[in-house]
């Protein structure tokens, strides 16, 4: 199979996952809210086209039963900080052989396989690429999906978590002479104001997702938390 899907996740863990959601909601909302993305995306991203990988922080054995993936599937992420991993990331699915790679994290239940083929198909096929870096622009200022078909360090000296950290990216590339493309914009649900406009977008009153995904679990846990405020 030509093509990778990289996961990364984390060990939903209340008092660990999620913090700042588990301000307000609490620790064990939060971490049961951020299962059901993963619940979600595990079933949203499995797809014949591409072989999905998850790479796990901290690592969990028990990740892949509670998931129902293959545990042959999971690994622990590798490096420093999240440049460093994300880096580690895709010169491991070239080194294991595979043509292209999509790498996104956890934090948007609303991402489905639509999205991942968007990437691949901004990338170009292997041998006629239309790109060398497909980055995916989130609504905070950073990024929600990476793609590559030759892995470049774009991430070195970029500022995590802030609104610099795709212009800090992009200037990278830039550095680097890379073709960039760019595709849909996406939010991740890190704070309750994320969360609100995830609830706005599955009553069809916000903007809608490239290709809205079904979302059962992320649904029946919106449920329960409007149930039990």
């Amino acid at each position: 199979m030509a093509d990778l899907l990289v996961v990364f996740a984390r060990r939903p863990e209340p008092g660990r996952t999620k913090t700042r959601l588990a301000a307000s909601l609490g620790d064990e909302a939060a971490a049961g809210l951020y299962a059901a993305f993963v619940e979600d995306l595990a079933v949203q991203l499995a797809d014949p086209r591409w072989q999905v990988r998850w790479e796990i922080a901290p690592p969990h054995d028990g990740f892949a039963h509670r998931f129902g993936v293959t545990p042959d599937a999971c690994r622990p992420q590798e490096g420093r900080d999240l440049g460093e991993r994300m880096l580690a990331a895709l010169r491991r699915a070239r080194a294991d052989g595979f043509d292209r790679c999509v790498l996104i994290g956890s934090d948007a239940p609303q991402v489905g396989a639509a999205h991942v083929a968007a990437a691949l198909d901004a990338l170009g096929p292997p041998g006629e690429p239309r790109a060398d870096l497909v980055l995916g622009p989130a609504t905070d200022g950073g990024f929600w999906l990476v793609a590559v078909s030759e892995p470049r360090d774009v991430f070195s000296g970029v500022e995590w978590s802030t609104p610099r950290t795709l212009d800090g990216t992009l200037r990278n590339a830039r550095a680097h002479g890379l073709r960039v493309a760019l595709i849909a914009t996406e939010s991740d649900v890190d704070d309750v104001d994320d969360l609100r406009r995830l609830e706005e977008s599955l009553r069809g009153a916000g903007r809608r997702s490239l290709s809205p995904a079904p979302m059962a679990a992320t649904r029946a846990a919106l449920a329960r938390l409007r149930d039990r405020a």
